[in-house]
């Protein structure tokens, strides 16, 4: 059966293309899920229209994107987390986290779009890979910078304290 996709599906084609499938799975999958229609229907040339008008805005979303990416691509994200021995963080920074602080700046990012293949665990510097829309991806740093200062104020404050109250004896 000639069908025309609807929406882009994966190992099959993008949308606006005809392809041609067994029957069943254009009436048991691709037709009832609006992902195509028959190519040799009456509202064919309606979807085709419809199709391209569809073409049309994805290409000015496509532009919106890429300037996004741009933007994106020119971005430092730090976190500071309290680390251990080897420079080994408490916890863990993850794509929830860097969509919260894109989503700060302004971005609107869901943690979906972050790939990240496991969590950062250790100081340093990372490139981390977001996905914006189907071909346009752009890689944020992330820099993971330990909690040093507050550690030796803290660290001070309770060694001066007791040294206080000895000498006040």
């Amino acid at each position: 059966m000639n069908v025309i996709l609807c929406e882009n599906v994966d190992n099959l084609g993008v949308m606006g293309q005809q392809v041609k499938v067994a029957d069943g799975y254009a009436r048991n999958y691709l037709i009832p899920r609006k992902l195509a229609v028959q190519a040799d229907s009456a509202t064919a040339k309606q979807i085709e229209h419809e199709l391209h008008i569809i073409k049309r805005r994805e290409e000015k979303k496509r532009a919106e994107f890429n300037a996004v990416a741009g933007k994106l691509r020119s971005l430092t994200l730090e976190f500071k987390m309290r680390a251990g021995e080897e420079d080994k963080i408490f916890g863990s920074v993850t794509n929830a986290m860097i969509a919260e602080k894109l989503n700060e700046m302004g971005f609107e990012v869901t943690r979906k779009q972050i790939v990240l293949e496991e969590p950062i665990k250790a100081l340093g510097i990372y490139s981390v890979a977001v996905k914006l829309f189907p071909g346009i991806d752009a890689s944020v740093n992330v820099w993971v910078v330990g909690l040093q200062e507050e550690v030796t104020t803290a660290t001070e404050a309770v060694a001066g304290t007791p040294a206080e109250t000895t000498e006040s004896e």
